[in-house]
């Protein structure tokens, strides 16, 4: 998302209590998130066998779609903003919202699924890094700099903490690595919206930004790059790639802030969220 999209949303949501234009959910709500999280985190581990050389995006994409109706559900993005697809699917240098389409995966390309999906109300949105072929040893280093970022962030998600804890814990442990943060796009609130406040920012400083509450719910979905950060839109109006051609990745999960820390609820059921699950499981 957008930096700057959460805030457009704001307005739809007047009336309903919130910190700093956030919404704190009730205790019942996070069944919602986790039962909707977990079809989306399900449909990702589903679709492993499918990320091959020679396959097309487009094939993915449908394949997606069909579990996403199997299962109950409804895809979000399908006709959100005009958006025809049930997932993004992002290569290589495509930092976000890449396109399905008929081009297929070569040996050694990297990928990045997003899906989100809707059930009764709740929105679950999640994505991971896929590899079609052998992994190559600096697409390899990439990704799993960019996981452990997530991670990293989302340890930082307690009550008491600042989303600029967040931002600064994935920052700092990137640019340790010598890769760059994305600053163009970033995290955002959900529940029964699929955007809403607050921006999640994967860069920051300490102890800055809206203080952390029990009953908030976002996602954080770092996009790293082994290059500079800077990044286009295509003129397609939804690719965005990295402008110096620089490989991208990208991880995200939703989680929900707790009276001692958060809940995430787009854990793997098959614990091959790890960016090697294609070679080894976590």
């Amino acid at each position: 998302m957008s930096v700057f999209e959460a805030d457009r949303v704001n307005e739809k949501h007047k009336g309903i209590v919130t910190r700093d234009g956030i919404r704190i959910h009730e205790t019942v709500d996070y069944q919602g998130m986790q039962a909707a999280g977990r079809v989306a985190a399900e449909i990702l581990d589903e679709i492993a066998e499918h990320v091959f050389p020679g396959q097309s995006t487009a094939e993915i994409d449908r394949i997606i779609e069909e579990k996403v109706i199997a299962k109950g559900t409804k895809s979000a993005t399908i006709g959100y903003k005009g958006y025809q697809h049930a997932s993004c699917i992002s290569i290589n240098h495509v930092v976000c919202h890449g396109i399905p389409s008929a081009k297929t995966l070569k040996d050694g390309d990297i990928l990045n699924i997003d899906v989100t999906v809707i059930l009764d109300g709740w929105y679950g949105d999640t994505s991971r890094m896929y590899v079609a072929g052998k992994l190559p040893r600096k697409a390899e280093r990439l990704i799993q700099v960019t996981h452990d970022a997530l991670m990293l962030g989302i340890e930082a998600v307690k009550p008491g903490n600042t989303f600029g804890d967040i931002g600064y814990a994935i920052q700092s442990y990137v640019e340790s690595h010598r890769m760059s943060v994305v600053r163009d796009f970033c995290g955002h609130g959900l529940g029964r919206v699929f955007h809403a406040p607050p921006n999640v920012l994967h860069y920051g400083r300490p102890g800055t930004g809206p203080v952390l509450e029990e009953g908030m719910f976002f996602t954080i979905e770092p996009m790293v790059n082994l290059g500079r950060p800077e990044t286009k839109v295509l003129a397609d109006e939804w690719t965005a790639v990295t402008r110096d051609k620089s490989l991208s990745a990208q991880f995200e999960h939703s989680v929900g802030v707790t009276a001692d820390g958060v809940d995430i609820f787009t854990l793997s059921p098959a614990g091959t969220f790890h960016p090697t699950y294609t070679q080894t499981a976590e």
